[in-house]
């Protein structure tokens, strides 16, 4: 878990991913050596920030985005939202500027929309980017953290990348706000390497029908809906393997499988992840049986897909 407390306390909003990018890449070039199968790396300003690593000869992609929720300073120490943020009084925020590093606290004011502030000494400058302080806590039982959406999912990715021998992992950029890069990333890996299936590594909700600790969820629809037949295999897969998960089905919310779904190319994809209870907050909390279940899964289906 020392891994993933690391990625939990990087600071990468969506649009300023360059720091989690770097520190991907650092991880890669040091550890790389030592998975079964050395991938090749594309990244560079072509990508902007995103990473694509190729593994043997793939067949299909696991996407996991990079980027985080969070707030962009205003004028005068006003704050706009980047994605969905909870925002409740004293959340201490962090981040820097040109003076230097910068902590906060949350003000919210109850109008109609509420008026977001940072209350800090002095004033930020425009344009910075604020996110939650770091905040990790494991117990025996649960994971709690900031920004285990998606944190975890890099994780799971990474984990991955050790056994894996023939696949793609896609590293992708502004999924919490503007849909993401994973059309771009699509259209790469599509007409390079001919892949057009895709698993999204990103973290779910608590609802009424996904519980912590029965394995990850694997999404049948959400405001999208995801071809019949790849989930049907998916299932069947992680069922002859007697892994535990959950199924879920909502009515709402989206992801790097909406970005490809959207887009004019004929993937097929399939979300899966394990479930968080306070979501888009600083105390996210996923229960470590279902962290076991999301990575077992995936290290099975880009084996078997």
């Amino acid at each position: 878990m020392q891994l993933l407390k690391k990625l939990c306390a990087v600071h990468a909003p969506s649009g300023n991913e360059k720091e989690m990018t770097d520190f991907l890449l650092n991880y890669i070039k040091k550890n790389a050596s030592s998975w079964k199968k050395k991938p090749i790396v594309f990244t560079g300003n072509e990508f902007q920030e995103s990473i694509v690593l190729v593994f043997g000869n793939p067949t299909t992609a696991l996407f996991a985005h990079i980027d985080s929720i969070g707030f962009t300073a205003g004028y005068n120490n006003e704050l706009i939202k980047i994605g969905g943020p909870v925002c409740e009084n004293n959340f201490i925020l962090s981040g820097k500027d040109s003076k230097g590093k910068i902590e906060c606290k949350l003000v919210v004011k109850k109008n109609e929309p509420p008026l977001l502030s940072a209350q800090c000494k002095r004033e930020i400058e425009r344009g910075t980017t604020l996110t939650f302080k770091p905040l990790f806590k494991e117990s025996k039982e649960y994971v709690q953290s900031n920004y285990l959406d998606n944190r975890l999912g890099v994780w799971i990715a990474l984990q991955t990348a050790k056994t894996l021998e023939n696949g793609i992992i896609a590293f992708t950029t502004y999924e919490e706000h503007g849909g993401g890069n994973a059309q771009f990333i699509g259209k790469f890996i599509y007409e390079k390497f001919k892949v057009r299936q895709a698993l999204i590594a990103d973290i779910t909700w608590i609802t009424k029908g996904v519980k912590h600790g029965k394995g990850a969820a694997i999404s049948l629809r959400d405001s999208l809906i995801p071809r019949k037949v790849f989930t049907d295999k998916i299932i069947t897969l992680i069922k002859k393997a007697k892994i535990p998960f959950q199924l879920e089905v909502e009515s709402a919310g989206g992801s790097d499988g909406s970005s490809l779904q959207r887009s004019s190319l004929p993937f097929d994809w399939c979300f899966i992840g394990a479930a968080e209870n306070n979501v888009h907050s600083p105390n996210e909390k996923v229960h470590k049986k279902d962290i076991d279940s999301m990575l077992r899964i995936y290290r099975l289906l880009m084996k078997k897909l």
